[in-house]
């Protein structure tokens, strides 16, 4: 798979903050890459590099086979930005707003913009100035997406937005994605990444700690049990087996945690009354709070904090 973003040791700091410390990242061409971490972690800071917004103190970047630097008037033609921090033209209607963005991009007509903007119940003969802050939203999210632009750059695009207005964003990023198209997606929201991404960056005081696929990840991740046996249980006949953690038994009823393969376990249980078995699926904000404290655990205390 050609790579859409590459960067190379990539490092940004401020004075003695370190706002990205030595990130290499691969995104492939047609995936949805969910890019994870606190506010303060590094995310937007990657995002203004990757558009040339701001310069790196040291490594390199590449967005669409092109230098960041060198090419940077290219890569924006061809991608499409969501700011996390929007700010718009507060005096223009959003039709206003949205031909002033079409011209910029020398294009003919304003492209999806009027079939967005129905999707997501947005009134374009309305100034900027006298919408919501979820409606501003929905304009930032119509001139990112109405030129079907190859990468998307979405730096937490459901911001403000009802949940079913949420849902909807959700199926225009795996629509792009159908469409052969990039989206890198910036979020702290976990719920939203697990929906719809394919691989998982998580980035931590400007480090990147883990980039893996979504469903290698939750593999990973520890599997919750609640076990309903015929007679009471001894608490030892599941205490020393591998993999068991934080073993509860209450009567009839354990519950515990597994970490690594069920092998073991399967074959505990199987020599056991069991009457009903019953397993809870780690989610991805457990997931990211495990590699947060393993961070924590091995950290120096080095890295500040930066957007």
């Amino acid at each position: 798979m050609n790579a859409a973003i590459r960067t190379a040791r990539l490092t940004k700091s401020y004075g003695r903050v370190l706002a990205l410390d030595d990130v290499s990242l691969e995104v492939g061409a047609g995936e949805v890459f969910g890019f994870l971490g606190p506010n303060g972690a590094g995310k937007t800071t990657t995002i203004r590099v990757l558009l040339d917004l701001i310069r790196p103190t040291r490594g390199r970047a590449e967005v669409l086979g092109l230098d960041t630097r060198a090419g940077s008037v290219e890569i924006r033609r061809r991608t499409g930005y969501l700011p996390g921090e929007l700010a718009l033209y507060e005096q223009l209607t959003g039709s206003e707003l949205l031909r002033f963005f079409a011209n910029l991009r020398d294009m003919r007509d304003l492209g999806d913009a009027a079939d967005l903007a129905d999707l997501l119940d947005l009134d374009l003969s309305r100034h900027i100035r006298a919408l919501s802050r979820g409606n501003k939203q929905k304009v930032g999210l119509v001139q990112a997406l109405m030129h079907r632009p190859e990468l998307l750059i979405l730096d937490e695009p459901t911001t403000g937005l009802d949940p079913i207005v949420q849902q909807r964003v959700h199926r225009l990023i795996l629509d792009a994605k159908a469409e052969g198209r990039t989206v890198f997606l910036s979020s702290h929201a976990l719920g939203e990444v697990e929906q719809v991404a394919d691989h998982v960056g998580i980035v931590r005081a400007g480090r990147l700690v883990a980039v893996e696929e979504v469903v290698a990840l939750k593999a990973k991740a520890m599997r919750r049990l609640e076990v309903h046996f015929a007679d009471g249980i001894d608490p030892g006949r599941l205490r020393g087996v591998e993999g068991v953690r934080e073993l509860h038994v209450d009567g009839r009823v354990a519950r515990f945690a597994v970490t690594g393969p069920m092998d073991h376990v399967v074959k505990t249980l199987a020599n056991l009354p069991v009457v009903d078995l019953v397993s809870h699926e780690p989610d991805l904000e457990e997931i990211f709070l495990t590699y947060y404290a393993d961070a924590d655990a091995n950290t120096d205390g080095s890295a500040g904090d930066a957007a």
